[in-house]
């Protein structure tokens, strides 16, 4: 192991619990009712490296649910799916400035396309892309392909999780039939939210994470296994949503305060990565107002600044 990534495992768990104590600052997502019961001190941090490096900190046990970070796998499979062209017919490639689950611009810019893959609407419309005969097969492929990039079969949905945001989820359901009266959804509302639900609910831990994290840092290609699953122009399509659009209406600010490419999700997990160098998993439940994990990011920045991670 390189002087690097032993002086980054000696100190890993010292930044983890610095950044800690600024989980008090944020609170646990509370409108799905399967992340209320999360605990809001938890942190745990797995980064993977491309020779085989690894370092963790925290409390690894943890599992969580992707929620929006399953929108760049989403993302990519529909690229795979149904190509460049046909993805951007149906979203733009904007970021909004607006909140995640905002209906405001479908209404007021013509022709009422979302702006971007990672808002709830862009996700919604990019779930209709997936290939499958049912939603439960589209459901399956989205699966099936998380654990391919993971490279672990046992993960899974987590039902509980799953069926407590389809019972709750009534503005992603108007974003839904606001896309279908404009044309945008072709497919029906309730099959193309059940695929979008379920793609939320696959759970995962840290190192998990970090494996996924790790094939984009390596251009589509898992280091450890060789094997290649994502061109390498669709792997800079998602890096460059990530680093515009990955952290919600906060992307900006963390561009500047970490300037890595990342997307979170209300679960508190971070994906996060550094190209040609490692991939990250993060999570953290506590959120601040943006949605994003509190102690996550401020980890990150720690991480950033110590290490001089930003791309920029």
């Amino acid at each position: 192991m390189s002087t690097y990534w032993q002086q980054l495992e000696q100190e890993l768990p010292h930044w983890l619990e610095e950044s800690r104590k600024t989980a008090a600052k944020g609170a646990v997502a509370t409108y799905i009712p399967g992340l209320a019961n999360a605990p809001r001190d938890a942190l745990c941090i797995s980064l993977l490296g491309t020779q085989g490096e690894q370092a963790h900190a925290g409390d690894c046990g943890f599992k969580f649910t992707m929620q929006s970070i399953s929108k760049v796998f989403s993302l990519l499979l529909a690229l795979l799916d149904s190509g460049e062209a046909k993805v951007f017919e149906k979203v733009g490639m904007e970021p909004t400035g607006d909140d995640f689950n905002s209906i405001l611009k479908l209404e007021l810019v013509d022709p009422g396309k979302p702006f971007n893959p990672f808002i709830n609407a862009g996700a919604i419309a990019i779930a209709s892309l997936i290939e499958g005969q049912s939603p439960r097969e589209k459901a399956e492929r989205m699966l099936e392909f998380v654990r391919t990039l993971a490279d672990d079969d046992t993960l899974m949905w987590n039902e509980h999780v799953y069926e407590s945001e389809k019972a709750t989820a009534h503005r992603n359901r108007s974003l839904a039939y606001f896309l279908k009266d404009n044309g945008i959804l072709e497919d029906d509302v309730e099959p193309t939210l059940d695929v979008y639900f379920r793609q939320c609910a696959i759970e995962v831990n840290t190192t998990q994470l970090a494996r996924m994290a790790l094939v984009l840092a390596n251009h589509g290609c898992d280091p450890v296994t060789g094997r290649c699953f994502i061109p390498r122009h669709y792997v800079q399509i998602v890096n460059s949503f990530m680093v515009t659009c990955g952290m919600y209406n906060a992307s900006g600010e963390f561009a500047i305060h970490v300037g890595i490419p990342a997307k979170s999700g209300v679960s508190g997990g971070i994906l996060a990565l550094i190209p040609g160098q490692m991939g990250i998993g993060l999570v953290g439940p506590s959120l601040n107002e943006k949605g994003n994990s509190v102690a996550g990011v401020q980890l990150l920045a720690a991480l950033s600044e110590r290490y001089d991670w930003s791309i920029f």
